[in-house]
């Protein structure tokens, strides 16, 4: 185990943030966890997961013991009559794994090309697009308890999935009532992720921009890599590279309303995009209402929205002055102000802000 200090962070966020790590450990294997709990200095500090940096906002350096996560490996662990089991080791590149799966014939990931970060990251935000979730191909995990350095298991209901959510986004710390959650902030490094790859595929269609794709190229039935090169055509289309142009991708959560509300935004606003979910309840699109406040394009400081996509704030510094994490919470604050006074809904941030 090599314990580095003072180490720069600005090209591991997708942001490109100037910020530092006053400790990191790089962590390849369960072994170096286990170092790491061993060190009575390392063990007692509070402690920060770093996967691939694309879902966070550094608003200074980083204090806690960041434990960069680097473990790889890609393989078939087993197969049943319904799906083949896939695992990944959780410092795997994301996209790459897509690549891998549909190369070896096991369909399912398709519509997640592209997504920037790392395996391990995947069931913490539970990511999601064009109409698949991460929950939707998840099998399993295994983690490291970063108290005791036990190994676990856990299964989809145990991850507790909800939009862009997990058990590893929440603390364990009491609520209002004093009753203790289950939460795995900070408390657990994931190591290896399964995914479970459907044998009876289907194409997840319905999303207008796959649609288009589908009339474009008069293909009625797309297989798996068909779609996963939709996928990573729209993408490339709609939503800048982080390595040309920072960025932490979608920075809000869509937010949800009743039928109700969405009749009477609708009443105001006729062509708001919208989605029927299935449980009665509509999604709204946050780039639509971003838009719609006249964001797209404008920027605080160093912090902008990207102009093909509202949804995307991005790094518009140069090298001599990059964007800070304060512009960028000072923009996405403004954004939100601006939203709730017009449309009277509160919108979430997906990223961690450190």
């Amino acid at each position: 185990m090599l314990v580095e200090k003072n180490v720069p962070l600005q090209t591991s966020n997708t942001f490109g943030i100037v910020a530092k790590a006053l400790t990191l450990v790089r962590v390849g294997s369960q072994a170096d966890i286990a170092a790491v709990l061993q060190n009575p200095a390392l063990r007692a500090a509070a402690k920060f997961v770093l996967g691939g940096g694309s879902n966070i906002v550094l608003t200074g350096d980083v204090k806690a013991l960041v434990l960069k996560v680097e473990i790889t490996g890609r393989r078939l662990v087993s197969e049943n009559a319904k799906a083949w089991i896939v695992e990944a080791g959780a410092g795997e590149n994301w996209h790459d794994l897509v690549t891998w799966t549909l190369q070896n014939g096991y369909p399912g990931l398709e519509n997640l090309a592209l997504i920037p970060g790392t395996v391990g990251a995947s069931p913490v935000q539970n990511i999601g697009a064009y109409g698949v979730e991460l929950q939707d191909r998840f099998d399993s995990l295994d983690a490291v308890d970063l108290t005791t350095g036990r190994s676990f298991t856990l299964n989809a209901a145990q991850c507790a999935f909800g939009y862009r959510d997990s058990v590893f986004k929440h603390t364990s710390k009491p609520d209002a009532a004093g009753h203790s959650g289950f939460g795995l902030a900070g408390k657990a490094l994931i190591t290896k992720v399964r995914f479970a790859l459907p044998k009876a595929w289907k194409p997840v269609l319905g999303y207008a921009d796959i649609e288009k794709k589908r009339l474009q190229s008069s293909i009625d039935v797309p297989d798996a890599l068909q779609i996963y090169e939709w996928i990573c055509e729209i993408r490339k289309a709609k939503l800048p590279d982080p390595k040309l142009i920072g960025n932490a991708g979608s920075f809000f959560k869509n937010p949800t309303v009743s039928p109700e509300q969405c009749a009477d935004i609708i009443q105001r606003e006729p062509k708001i995009v919208h989605y029927q979910l299935a449980d009665g309840s509509v999604k709204l699109a946050a780039g639509w209402l971003i838009d719609a406040c006249g964001w797209r394009g404008k920027s605080i400081g160093n912090a902008g929205v990207y102009e093909k996509q509202a949804l995307v704030l991005v790094n518009r510094g140069g090298a001599g002055h990059p964007v800070t994490g304060g512009e960028v919470m000072t923009l996405a604050k403004a954004i939100q102000t601006s939203v709730y006074e017009r449309f009277g809904l509160r919108l979430e941030p997906e990223p961690v802000v450190v």
